[in-house]
């Protein structure tokens, strides 16, 4: 059967309750319906995996695309260009084979493990600044706007050599590019091209002088067969890292303090054992059930997945969140459990497209969980789990904000 055959349509995202909670409906798609019909904010259809071994399989396959440019895509967004995953920087950056692989290589230089040890220090200090800027503010607070938002703007713009002052436009650009339904056409088209005008000009800047950061090796770097990107692509390169780099870190700092002040065992068994701050990031990033739209793919010829066929021209969306709590791969899968080993999850996507910043998001989460059990102790939350509220209308999930008090 294929999957356009099956009814009814579920409008997704899916509705949920609770901020922090699954929607209901993910044990039942992942038990009877793997392969299941949905409509998009644009009133597309797509279609969405929930199992573990579907979702994997389908990101590490180089036949599904991340681009959806093709004529027949799903378009993502209310809008007529469909949103961020059909926009021209979609279409810049290369998406398989071997101008893929010189792609991530070249990127890639900047974001290995050694250099990230080398930044986290760094990022250490002014984790510590912010907490103390939040300490004297005065509880409560808000730990997304206080903590969760400029950090990882500052990380990014220090990768990329951008002024950290200029992130109150950054965060502009972002969420309208993100943005599923509540802006029009014209208000995408002019934060797209005011955010590649301001780095179109950065990129000038470092032809003319050269400078230590990312973006100016980009402009100069050649790879082992003396070729360079072109300055298109140094500016969507720049532009993505910006958007997926702070959008989803900043994010999942917040959901992951709300995560573990909302069992208050969590932060009392990390406060006991310090040593447990990496695999109790890494659960976090399996247990989040507010990940936003997941992982869209196009599939430009037919496949087969879970049974089901997905003729040519289907748009796949994988549910990394909903996979994450697949028992069939987690034992005690609905169970966040701080110590978890192994932990395979998705959150980062899967095989030779996974996310080329993982290794930076980690060291920001772990240094962030780091400083609050050391600085903020006593850190709980100053209103009930159940208030939480989520952020709505974007691609990506997170909280609107994570009142706390010391």
């Amino acid at each position: 059967m294929s999957w356009s055959e099956r009814q009814p349509s579920l409008a997704y995202p899916l509705r949920r309750g609770p901020v922090l909670e699954p929607p209901e409906e993910w044990a039942a798609l992942r038990q009877k319906c793997p392969v299941a019909r949905v409509t998009l904010p644009s009133g597309d259809e797509a279609a969405l995996l929930t199992r573990y071994e579907d979702v994997r399989q389908v990101l590490a396959d180089g036949r599904y695309s991340r681009r959806l440019t093709a004529h027949d895509a799903a378009r993502i967004a209310d809008h007529e260009s469909g949103g961020v995953f059909g926009s021209d920087m979609a279409a810049a950056l290369p998406d398989g084979g071997e101008a893929h692989r010189r792609w991530r290589r070249l990127v890639g230089r900047w974001l290995t493990a050694e250099r990230v040890a080398a930044l986290t220090p760094r990022i250490e200090a002014r984790t510590e600044r912010l907490v103390e800027d939040m300490v004297a503010y005065g509880p409560p607070a808000d730990l997304r706007a206080r903590l969760a938002f400029p950090l990882p703007v500052w990380v990014m713009c220090e990768l990329l050599g951008v002024p950290a002052a200029d992130h109150d436009r950054f965060a502009r650009w972002s969420d309208t590019l993100l943005n599923l339904t509540r802006c029009t056409q014209e208000e995408y088209d002019c934060a797209q091209d005011d955010f590649v005008d301001y780095l179109g000009a950065q990129v000038h800047a470092r032809q003319e002088e050269p400078t230590d950061d990312l973006l100016g090796a980009l402009v100069t770097t050649r790879d082992g067969d003396g070729r360079r990107l072109s300055e298109r692509d140094v500016v969507f390169t720049g532009q993505a890292l910006l958007v997926a780099g702070h959008e989803t870190t900043m994010n999942v700092i917040a959901k992951m303090v709300a995560l573990l002040l909302a069992d208050r065992r969590h932060w009392e068994r990390l406060l006991a054992d310090r040593s447990l701050v990496p695999s109790a990031v890494e659960e976090v990033l399996r247990f989040d059930a507010e990940p936003g739209l997941g992982m869209p793919r196009y599939l430009a010829d037919g496949a087969e997945i879970a049974g089901t066929l997905l003729p040519p021209g289907t748009t796949v969306l994988c549910d990394a969140a909903a996979a994450n709590r697949d028992e069939s791969a987690f034992a005690c899968a609905a169970e966040m459990t701080l110590d978890r080993s192994p932990n395979p999850h998705l959150a980062f996507g899967a095989g030779a497209r996974s996310c080329l910043g993982q290794s930076l998001a980690r060291a920001v989460l772990r240094t962030v969980l780091d400083v609050l059990l050391r600085r903020l102790p006593s850190l709980e939350l100053a209103a009930p789990a159940a208030d939480l509220r989520r952020l709505e209308g974007l691609a990506v999930g997170g909280l609107s904000e994570v009142p706390v008090r010391w």
